[in-house]
């Protein structure tokens, strides 16, 4: 990058994340400790300093790296099993905590100071992130360690809080979608740190490293900071701004855009109305415009729901990023397809959607034929409930 262009860059990020602050706290949370670093390709500073060598430039030892979801370069689909081994960059070991665990394991923390915890979310519960950070910090508690969650914002902003509370069974089966509260829960990774170790019979020894200049009102536009890819398929803020609603149609049998250009932001299938679809499922803040694509393979979406097969559909472009309603899209399209179309149909019956949402109340509610803001409005006493229980944690105004 230019030095001009990068001088522009820094000037125009008006947050700084955890990580780019961590050096300059007085309290210095990682001098002289041995730590494991949950990180991925997203875990950079503005200027695109990685995580790892940030802190080994600060005197921190890096013992051991912790792989997540996508893996530590962030490069791996989504849903592939991350392989432990060897970091051809940094020569430093990897766990994997996704794969045949999700979880550090006491030998895995063993010799250990602290672990932190460095992953960009996205602020939906279905992102598997999140859920990998509880799981950490549980661990963490578990075998006395530290806990150290370097702050990153939520791209959704602070105030959104959308959708369902999922269903406590569904929460205790499913070991990366237990995030707690609404589909869309409107928490930094540090507060939702903060929220769940106050659960915890035995808390963490947890410390927060917050960000400065970040206000729960900010989508990410407003954070003046490049977009930093977390996860393959999600290339831009406004795919972000657009996933929790688009990513639903992962539960049909109609494609969620993986496999194409835009993924979250093309959606479709080959018995799609395109026109007839866009004018029934016209949300406030979202443009919808008929559109055709055929997904192909990539080390992105190896296998794509329906490879090779040409598709009508709609590509999705956000109008209003602070009125837009992810959730009320989401819905709306599901509704419209639905109605539309005799070829839709659930995946596995259903199952597929109810495990995604985390509850079978919002696909009966569809199944009823409820209308579209009575759907939307149907959980707003357990979203009241939940920005109640949430206010402790918070960081941030």
């Amino acid at each position: 990058m230019p030095a001009a262009a990068l001088v522009a860059l820094l000037a125009a990020a008006t947050v700084q994340v955890g990580l780019e602050r961590v050096g300059d706290l007085r309290s210095q949370p990682l001098r002289g400790k041995r730590i494991g670093l949950v990180v991925h390709g997203a875990s950079v500073t503005a200027d695109g300093r990685h995580a790892i060598d940030v802190l080994r430039a600060l005197g921190v030892e890096v013992v051991r790296l912790f792989a997540a979801e996508h893996g530590i370069r962030g490069s791996a689909a989504a849903g592939a099993k991350i392989e432990s081994g060897t970091d051809e960059k940094s020569g430093l070991p990897i766990v994997s905590i996704y794969g045949e665990k999700n979880k550090p394991s006491a030998e895995d923390l063993k010799g250990l100071d602290a672990l932190v915890f460095d992953l960009q979310d996205a602020g939906v519960r279905f992102y598997t992130y999140m859920s990998t950070m509880l799981l950490c910090l549980e661990s963490a508690a578990e075998n006395g360690v530290e806990f150290v969650v370097l702050d990153r914002p939520n791209p959704l902003g602070g105030e959104r809080v959308l959708g369902p509370v999922a269903d406590p069974a569904a929460l205790k089966q499913a070991s990366l979608f237990r995030t707690p509260g609404p589909l869309v829960h409107g928490l930094t990774t540090g507060e939702m740190a903060r929220y769940a170790n106050s659960l915890l019979t035995k808390p963490a020894k947890l410390t927060v490293v917050e960000m400065s200049g970040w206000r729960r009102s900010m989508t990410w536009a407003d954070t003046g900071r490049a977009w930093p890819t977390p996860s393959p398929n999600l290339r831009s803020a406004e795919a972000a701004l657009a996933y929790p609603g688009t990513c639903l149609l992962e539960g049909t049998n109609a494609t969620e855009g993986r496999g194409t250009e835009a993924p979250f932001l093309l959606v479709g299938a080959p018995w799609v109305r395109s026109e007839a679809w866009a004018a029934a499922a016209k949300t406030p803040g979202f443009a919808l415009e008929p559109a055709r694509f055929t997904p192909t393979a990539s080390e992105a979406a190896p296998k794509p729901k329906l490879l090779g097969e040409a598709c009508q559909g709609l590509r999705v472009r956000v109008t209003d990023p602070k009125g837009a309603s992810p959730f009320a899209l989401g819905v709306a399209l599901l509704k419209s397809l639905k109605a539309l179309h005799p070829e839709f149909a659930w995946r596995g019956d259903g199952s597929a959607f109810d495990r995604l949402v985390g509850t079978r109340r919002l696909r009966e509610a569809i199944e009823r034929g409820d209308t579209l803001d009575a759907i939307v409005k149907s959980d707003a006493t357990a979203q009241a409930e939940w920005r109640r229980q949430r206010e402790k944690a918070l960081l941030y105004r």
